[in-house]
């Protein structure tokens, strides 16, 4: 199931034509949490054009946190979305051409726009005003730096600069003809915070249990045959479920879609009287043409791509695999958005391999080639916790003694 946004976004100009600006934000339908920000001067211009980058520039960043999410647009021009939504023809030559990119963002299914009052579009409003005073300054427009820590830049494309920033991590595949997210950063240490900062919400982290290709040591992410759990996977499941029970900490689960992780969650959910919930953000990476395969034969097969797959986190696997750098942008969004969602409890997340490699090594601000440097046994315990100051601490890491029994 792809992500939902709503994107809210605006333009202005100050003589109309005059000096304009434009504003986007991209946030999540549930918590209202604005999860990316875009803005940019764009010198002697009209509303309508300031409008119609505004729109394109909040389309973009959210294609950059995930391309398949599907986009509500919210914006008080009724002239940009009635055109948006067909039922008002373009006859400017200027809106054209803008109209035509903005539809080449993401897939028309994909995007509904609404018409929203002014005073319901603050936010975006108040993103190209900042852009137009900076403008005015002769400077650029810097976003403020995230909550969480995770400032990120977005590369703005030369003939339309955009300056944007992900909030509270980003995910998904970002664009590679538009724009690049950055690596996720990790959250700095800050003991100079109160010391009584409230419980922190903390993840335990379970890898699923054993399948079929676990042995083999075969690469099996999320695009491959969805195997699931073996009989000794089903094992681990109730191994995991029991020690868990018997902790009685956790107050929530959340699975990964994929298979062996829901088998696994349901174990453990019915152990515990807890409903599981699914969070797509939390599935394994799709390793494309490598599923399936050991590590001998995707050597033998495509020893390049497995070199420079091996030597940059941005490398994809052949056949439109996906990089540990998209892993880790989509994986930093669910963390942010959980981490709200669950704030001061205790949640398990059952997962794979990549994605807890992942929240560990961010938690413990590693560079990703940390990632070939941990190990993650089938249904191991780890746990990470987060505190209301943005610190991360790392609990526990690939714990199997409740499986030696």
């Amino acid at each position: 199931m792809a992500n939902r946004f709503i994107v809210e976004a605006d333009g202005g100009s100050r003589g109309n034509p005059g000096p304009a600006g434009y504003g986007a934000v991209v946030l999540d339908p549930v918590t209202g949490e604005a999860l990316a920000e875009a803005a940019e001067y764009i010198g002697t211009a009209t509303n309508n054009v300031a409008e119609y980058k505004g729109l394109i520039a909040g389309l973009k960043a959210a294609k950059a946190l995930d391309p398949e999410a599907t986009v509500q647009v919210r914006m008080d021009s009724k002239l940009v979305v009635e055109q948006m939504s067909g039922r008002w023809k373009i006859k400017h030559p200027d809106m054209k051409p803008l109209a035509a990119e903005a539809r080449g963002v993401l897939p028309a299914g994909q995007v509904t726009y609404q018409w929203i009052p002014r005073e319901k579009n603050k936010h975006a409003d108040r993103l190209a005003n900042e852009a137009m005073d900076a403008g005015k300054a002769g400077k650029r427009w810097e976003p403020g730096a995230s909550a969480a820590g995770l400032h990120t830049r977005m590369t703005p494309e030369p003939a339309a600069p955009v300056s944007a920033a992900p909030l509270a991590g980003s995910a998904g595949a970002a664009d590679a003809g538009t724009a690049a997210l950055t690596e996720p950063k990790a959250v700095p240490v800050g003991w100079a915070a109160p010391a009584d900062l409230g419980a922190p919400t903390t993840f335990v982290l379970l890898r699923h249990g054993e399948t079929a290709l676990t042995p083999q040591k075969r690469f099996s992410g999320s695009g491959g045959s969805d195997p699931e759990l073996s009989p000794a996977g089903r094992r681990q499941a109730e191994q995991a479920a029991a020690a868990l029970a018997a902790r009685g900490t956790v107050q929530a689960v959340v699975s990964s879609p994929v298979r062996r992780c829901r088998e696994t969650a349901a174990a453990v959910a019915a152990r515990l009287g807890l409903e599981v919930r699914i969070d797509e953000g939390l599935r394994e990476a799709d390793f494309g043409a490598w599923e399936g395969l050991t590590f001998a034969e995707v050597r033998e097969r495509y020893p390049d791509d497995l070199d420079a797959w091996l030597a940059s986190s941005k490398a994809a696997p052949t056949g439109g695999g996906e990089s540990f750098a998209a892993v880790a942008r989509r994986v930093a969004l669910s963390r942010d958005k959980l981490i709200a969602r669950y704030a001061g409890r205790t949640v398990l997340l059952v997962t794979h391999v990549t994605p807890v490699k992942t929240l560990v090594r961010l938690a413990l601000g590693a560079p990703p080639e940390s990632l070939f440097r941990m190990e993650l046994s089938a249904a191991s315990l780890s746990a990470v916790a987060y505190y209301a100051d943005g610190n991360a601490s790392l609990r526990l890491l690939n714990d199997t003694s409740h499986l030696r029994h």
